[in-house]
C-alpha cells in the first residue's frame, strides 16, 4: 500500500497527502544517506503490507526514517514527530496518529509487547534485509558503514562488533513466525559472515558503547 492510500483510507486530505510526500521524499533523498533512503522505506512499507493491511502500519514503514542523521533514538523520535505533524494536518483521528507514532517508536528498541501484531509486521519488516542474500546483506553493511562515516574504525569496528554479537545472542531475531521461517537462518548466516569480517587481532574494545 502507498503512503497516500493509506493516508486517505484512514480519512485523511488528500492534498496534504500529497504535500506530506513530497517532503518525505525531500527527506529520504538527502545525500548522505546510504541505505536509510527512499528504497528502504518502500522495502519495509512492501514487506510489512504482507504481514499486515493496516494503514496504519504502511503510515509507520514509510515514516520510521525520515528523519535520519545517523544518531540512533533522536532519529526515529524526530521521524514520529514529523508523522505526527502531518497526519494531524491531513486530518486523521488522534487515536490513528497516536499509534502510527507508536510504531514508529518501537523502532528504537525493536521491541514490542509480544501480541502488538502491528508493531511485529513493522519490526520484521524493518529487519528483512538481514535475511537478504549474501551480496545484498554485504552491500546493506557497507552502506550503514558510510552513514556512520563521522565515527572513526577504532570507535566503529568495536561497537559493531557489540552489536552484531546481541543479536546473534537473541533467541530470534524476528518476532512473527512467518518472518522467522523466511529470514533467520540467513539472518543468523549473514550477521555471523559479517561479525567474522570485523573480528581482528589488535581491537581494543574497552570503553566503547555500540
Amino acid at each position: 500500500m502507498r503512503w497516500h492510500s493509506a493516508l486517505t483510507l484512514l480519512g485523511g486530505d488528500g492534498r496534504i497527502a500529497a504535500e506530506a510526500w513530497t517532503e518525505l521524499e525531500r527527506h529520504y533523498g538527502q545525500p548522505h544517506r546510504r541505505y536509510h533512503d527512499l528504497r528502504h522505506a518502500e522495502s519495509v512499507a512492501r514487506y510489512a503490507a504482507e504481514f499486515t493491511a493496516d494503514p496504519r502500519v504502511t503510515l509507520a514503514a514509510w515514516a520510521h526514517d525520515v528523519v535520519y542523521d545517523a544518531t540512533p533514538g533522536d532519529d526515529e523520535r524526530a521521524s514520529a514527530a514529523w508523522a505526527r505533524r502531518w497526519l494531524t494536518r491531513a486530518g486523521l483521528a488522534e487515536e490513528d496518529i497516536a499509534r502510527v507514532e507508536e510504531l514508529i517508536l518501537t523502532t528504537i528498541s525493536h521491541d514490542a509487547p509480544a501480541d502488538d501484531l502491528l508493531a511485529t509486521a513493522l519490526l520484521d519488516a524493518d529487519l528483512a534485509i538481514l535475511g537478504a542474500a549474501p551480496e545484498a546483506y554485504a552491500a546493506y553493511a557497507r552502506n550503514v558503514r558510510e552513514e556512520y562515516a563521522k565515527y572513526p574504525d577504532e570507535v566503529w569496528t568495536p561497537g559493531r562488533i557489540v552489536v552484531l554479537e546481541r543479536m546473534l545472542a537473541k533467541p530470534r531475531l524476528y518476532r512473527g513466525e512467518s518472518a522467522r521461517e523466511r529470514w533467520e537462518a540467513a539472518a543468523r548466516r549473514n550477521i555471523a559472515a559479517e561479525l567474522s569480517h570485523w573480528r581482528s587481532p589488535g581491537l581494543d574494545r574497552q570503553n566503547v558503547e555500540p
